[in-house]
């Protein structure tokens, strides 16, 4: 994935896409050159599931919902239970990071298929808990937040696990 915040073209679809995308390369270049054991360490006393391995799967599995259940209105096939509701991250501790962060990409790179051949305007299948259904906008919108939200945990996780800091 290309790392950059800055848009080919100014329209909205474009902006939304680049930001998107670049938030997603983030998660991956934040994990370049990390030990697996590093990458499956949860240093946080009080989060035992705060893995970077465990974040970039949350990462992947958030997209899964919102494009294929939410958007598309696919069956939920995640792996989270009503048992284990955030078993993406639990899991995540017994995968290769190699293995988590191509699944990673390789999901991306479909739903940019995805995105390109759908209007802004598109609303999801499957609506939210208030009976409203978000469009396409609001989609890319709020994998945006979330995965930045999730990069600024990303990037204090790195540091404490190895000292390794930056962009």
């Amino acid at each position: 994935m290309t790392r950059t915040d800055s848009p080919p073209a100014w329209d909205e679809r474009t902006q939304l896409i680049t930001f998107l995308d670049y938030a997603r390369a983030t998660a991956v270049a934040k994990c370049e050159g990390l030990s697996q054991e590093d990458a499956v360490r949860a240093p946080l006393p009080g989060s035992p599931l705060m893995t970077l391995a465990g974040l970039v799967n949350h990462l992947r599995w958030v997209e899964y919902f919102w494009f294929e259940v939410a958007f598309l209105g696919g069956e939920d096939k995640g792996p989270w239970t009503d048992e284990d509701p955030d078993r993406e991250m639990r899991i995540a501790v017994d995968m290769p990071l190699a293995v988590v962060l191509a699944e990673y990409e390789e999901q991306c790179a479909r739903y940019r298929e995805l995105v390109a051949a759908h209007d802004l305007d598109t609303p999801a299948k499957q609506p939210r808990r208030d009976g409203r259904h978000p469009d396409l906008r609001w989609v890319l919108l709020h994998l945006v937040e979330e995965t930045a939200r999730h990069n600024g945990h990303i990037d204090i996780i790195r540091e404490i696990v190895d000292g390794t800091t930056g962009d």
